[in-house]
């Protein structure tokens, strides 16, 4: 096993970023491991934004939505790190990008030569996977390198 030098965590805003960035600083330890935070806008949303802007293009325009919409995440990523992370800041960065999720998450992964990556997994039943696929268990499937998958404990509580 090599060291751990780069950890990526995908920050997707939901109820599991906190979670996932936790086990990366965890995974970072005392080392001086990078953190990139990565959050993807996904593709379908700038369909849809493009599609609109072309019959209101006076309402919305595609570009104004894309620079706020990535703004916006940084900052809400930024503004997460700050409250909770501010000890471990200055190992992080922060990255928006477009695109496919999984896609997204597997290219940055290896142009940023990340040797893991942490995500948030919500435990969606078998039958929404089936009929909807998950961006987490598409990285799991197709990525060379290891996937943490990190679960809410509380959610997905057994009952005994």
């Amino acid at each position: 096993m090599s060291k751990i030098e780069k950890i990526m965590v995908c920050v997707d805003l939901s109820e599991y970023a906190t979670a996932a960035i936790d086990y990366a600083v965890e995974f970072a330890g005392n080392s001086n491991a990078e953190i990139l935070l990565l959050n993807v806008v996904h593709q379908r949303d700038l369909n849809a934004v493009k599609l609109a802007s072309a019959y209101y293009p006076d309402k919305l325009d595609y570009d104004r939505y894309v620079a706020d919409a990535k703004k916006e995440r940084y900052d809400t990523i930024r503004s997460l790190v700050k409250e909770r992370f501010f000890d471990k800041k200055s190992a992080m960065t922060i990255q928006v990008t477009l695109g496919i999720p999984f896609e997204a998450i597997l290219t940055v992964a290896e142009a940023e030569k990340v040797d893991i990556i942490v995500m948030g997994h919500k435990g969606r039943s078998n039958l929404s996977l089936t009929l909807f696929g998950s961006n987490a268990e598409k990285v799991f499937r197709h990525s060379q390198l290891p996937v943490v998958s990190v679960r809410n404990r509380e959610t997905l509580k057994r009952n005994r």
